[in-house]
């Protein structure tokens, strides 16, 4: 392997592109090195990044980053993930290009590592290259076991922009979920503030989210206003209802906390749904029991944003997990009975 080098375009030499002229000087070297290492700015002309079909100049300087010698081998990179792992976060996939990639996140697997989370998204992301040199980059979070639509990017560029699009609610999210009871109005919204109850343990495991009067917010240390959009689509009775709900702000655990809040936790919420809630007066909570899986019943059902490639605004919607197609199935619902906009009365 030799050393950095700083070479000189010689007289004769001008006028051509970059990977012409380096594939010249060293035959042995690949056209996808010289493209990777422009892409990783190892690769500079005059001390700027440059790219394969940069022309250069006689009397430029070229730094040339440490190259393998003549017949040498570069080193294999052995992947961290376990094939098991690979195929399961690859089969997650829903959608892919050059610039995103889209999930279908399996209930109870972790978006990143945490207290006690050593298997997580993020830890398995190297199996999502398919190809790129890098691996693809987190640009918004979905709790453990929410399962749904999670976006990953490709590109720098890319994760700029959907991170700006995040944080600027510039996107569109609407989540499903079964709920204790049936929320009336049918289609409504919550407007409260909520604030961080400490948890316990040395890490604060435990935290979980108190609603807050709107009136009280600005009075309450920590507390932030929150806003959601809900729309019963079927009921059960008056034991369980199929809720559409879309998140105007993106506070932690807030659908959870506001559906909860107004006495409909979501079926399988041990933290904000336990016996303690009366919604029905029988201190059943957020479990109906039966053939009903006690997992966390929430959903993110969909996802719309614009495509940092094509600048287009695209919606990716992923089919229920498991645990959630078998309720369904139990209270005889399809996921097409559900409207493609349940909010637009609101908009």
């Amino acid at each position: 392997m030799s050393g950095v080098q700083i070479i000189t375009v010689e007289a004769g030499e001008g006028d051509q592109r970059l990977d012409r002229w380096l594939r010249r000087r060293f035959p042995h070297v690949g056209q996808g090195r010289i493209e990777k290492m422009c892409r990783k700015g190892e690769l500079r002309v005059d001390g700027a990044r440059a790219k394969p079909a940069t022309r250069l100049e006689e009397g430029q300087q070229v730094r040339v980053p440490p190259l393998p010698a003549e017949g040498e081998k570069p080193p294999v990179h052995k992947p961290r993930v376990s094939e098991a792992d690979a195929r399961m976060i690859q089969a997650c996939v829903i959608h892919r290009d050059d610039h995103v990639i889209v999930l279908n996140k399996p209930a109870g697997l972790a978006v990143q590592g945490g207290s006690g989370q050593s298997r997580h998204v993020d830890g398995l992301s190297e199996a999502l290259r398919f190809g790129n040199d890098e691996n693809p980059r987190l640009v918004h979070r979905l709790d453990k076991d929410t399962s749904g639509v999670l976006v990953l990017a490709r590109t720098r560029e890319a994760a700029t922009r959907l991170t700006a699009a995040f944080r600027h609610r510039n996107t569109r999210k609407i989540y499903w979920a079964l709920v204790a009871g049936v929320p009336t109005p049918y289609l409504g919204e919550i407007k409260t503030g909520l604030v961080k109850a400490p948890g316990h343990g040395a890490r604060g495991e435990g935290e979980k989210m108190n609603v807050v009067h709107l009136n009280d917010v600005e009075s309450t240390p920590g507390a932030k206003r929150a806003h959601t959009y809900y729309a019963t689509l079927y009921r059960v009775a008056g034991r369980a209802s199929w809720v559409a709900m879309e998140p105007v702000t993106g506070r932690t655990h807030q659908l959870r906390a506001h559906m909860a809040g107004i006495g409909h936790p979501i079926i399988g919420d041990g933290k904000y749904g336990g016996s303690g809630q009366e919604n029905l007066g029988d201190g059943w909570g957020a479990q109906l029991g039966g053939i009903i899986s006690k997992k966390l019943h929430l959903h993110a059902r969909s996802l719309s944003f614009e495509h940092p490639g094509t600048r287009k605004v695209v919606t990716y919607t992923a089919p229920l997990p498991e645990h959630m197609q078998q309720s369904w199935e139990t209270f005889g619902w399809t996921e097409d009975l559900a409207a493609d906009d349940p909010f637009a009365e609101l908009m």
